[in-house]
């Protein structure tokens, strides 16, 4: 299953063999001490370390369902009338389909998949960047979808990615995604992640998004012997990411990282929200200090023309 898909989860296994997930995770790590896969936090992936990633057959096979959970209390974020900005991956996608019922929508992407998505959705403006089309996720990368966000100002980044850890944030393993997940973020005044619990813990090659710029991770309730993602969940929250929860099983819980009916994660919200940028033309005042030209036009042209007069003058 592993080489047909290259990556599987444990839950996935469990249920094509019909037997339980502590008999899958043993066997798997006895194939791993063989060298004939990676294990991962919920799953295994073909050997490769670091700098292997999955292409979008193989990652469409994985943690599906938690997926769908996800995408499901994600687009409960996105208001009506709203600017946002949605990357690429298997989970965007999956918000991408619910957010075509959302109206007065526009939608920046630099993926394939999530504009096919909304393609039909008469109600939602699509705005694609430029670039290069990288075959394995269907997304647009290189300096030309970077330069096409120079400039842009959104409410929310909808991000995925190979890794999340407290320590070093979203990571993928491409370089070049990476770039264009980068300049994304920086279109955005929050950053909303979408990762599944198999993701949590797991570092890869190249850094997205720092810890201290993640606003919101919208996750899965982890299996109840994976102390590892409630580890990472945890210090996450720690560090000021507010934690939203979907139960097991496909299911939903509320704003909090202690499952159904439970309580939520120690987690303070730390909006970020950044004032929209202004066409802010620097000109030199008295005393050699930088004053904004829109302050110099509010006191009317000929005060300001008069100051210019007196500036040639000395």
């Amino acid at each position: 299953m592993v080489r047909a898909n290259g990556a599987v989860s444990l839950r996935e296994l469990a249920r094509v063999v019909q037997t339980s997930e502590v008999t899958v995770r043993r066997d798997v790590r006895a194939l791993e001490a063989e060298g004939l896969l990676d294990r991962r936090h919920g799953g295994a992936v073909l050997p490769g370390g670091f700098t292997r990633e999955s292409g979008f057959p193989q990652k469409s096979h994985l943690a599906t369902a938690e997926k769908t959970a996800i995408a499901d209390l994600a687009a409960n974020l996105v208001e009506e009338g709203e600017a946002i900005v949605v990357g690429a991956g298997t989970t965007t996608q999956e918000l991408a389909r619910r957010l075509a019922r959302v109206p007065g929508l526009t939608v920046v992407t630099n993926s394939l998949l999530v504009a096919q998505a909304l393609a039909h959705a008469n109600r939602v403006e699509v705005v694609m960047t430029g670039g290069t089309l990288r075959g394995s996720n269907y997304a647009l990368v290189g300096s030309g979808a970077e330069q096409s966000l120079h400039g842009l100002r959104v409410s929310r980044a909808f991000l995925s990615g190979s890794g999340l850890t407290a320590e070093r944030g979203l990571s993928t393993s491409n370089m070049l995604s990476a770039s264009v997940d980068r300049a994304l973020v920086q279109a955005a005044a929050e950053v909303v992640v979408l990762a599944d619990h198999t993701k949590l813990g797991t570092d890869t090659m190249f850094q997205t998004v720092p810890t201290d710029l993640i606003t919101r991770l919208v996750t899965d309730e982890p299996p109840a012997h994976d102390d590892r993602a409630a580890t990472e969940l945890q210090a996450l929250a720690d560090q000021g990411v507010q934690i939203t929860v979907a139960g097991g099983q496909g299911g939903s819980a509320g704003a909090g990282a202690g499952g159904p009916g439970g309580d939520s994660l120690p987690a303070r919200q730390q909006r970020r929200d950044v004032p929209l940028p202004g066409p802010r033309r620097q000109v030199p005042g008295a005393g050699g200090q930088l004053r904004s030209a829109s302050i110099l036009g509010e006191q009317g042209p000929g005060a300001e023309r008069a100051r210019v007069a007196d500036m040639r003058r000395r």
